[in-house]
């Protein structure tokens, strides 16, 4: 993390602070867990008038972000990194996904 942004952090939430207490225990910075972010995403979605469709989810955002990044020419080695992907294999699945074909698929899905 850029040390101008930890700075940034630390001032708003005491970050680091709570990085040094965090090794003594197992609490998190901020206290979300990933189906509350989960609920927030969704909720921001469905406001913003996405259609209410069995890919429309948080998960189906995060694919279509890679999906397009990789449109886009974004490297698939920080796109790995952007996604959290242990595996560059696991990143080279979006490449696939990206001809017409898959730009077709993905068309229809979102509807």
């Amino acid at each position: 993390m850029p040390p101008d942004f930890l700075d940034t952090l630390n001032t708003a939430h005491g970050v680091r602070e709570a990085q040094a207490s965090r090794k003594k225990s197992a609490l998190p910075i901020w206290p979300l867990s990933r189906v509350r972010v989960w609920q927030i995403v969704k909720r921001i979605m469905i406001e913003a008038g996405l259609p209410d469709a069995p890919h429309c989810n948080p998960k189906g955002l995060r694919h279509g972000f890679g999906i397009n990044a990789t449109v886009n020419g974004v490297p698939l080695h920080m796109l790995q990194r952007w996604l959290g992907h242990a595996q560059l294999s696991t990143t080279a699945i979006y490449a696939d996904a990206v001809g017409r074909e898959g730009q077709d698929i993905a068309a229809r899905m979102w509807g």
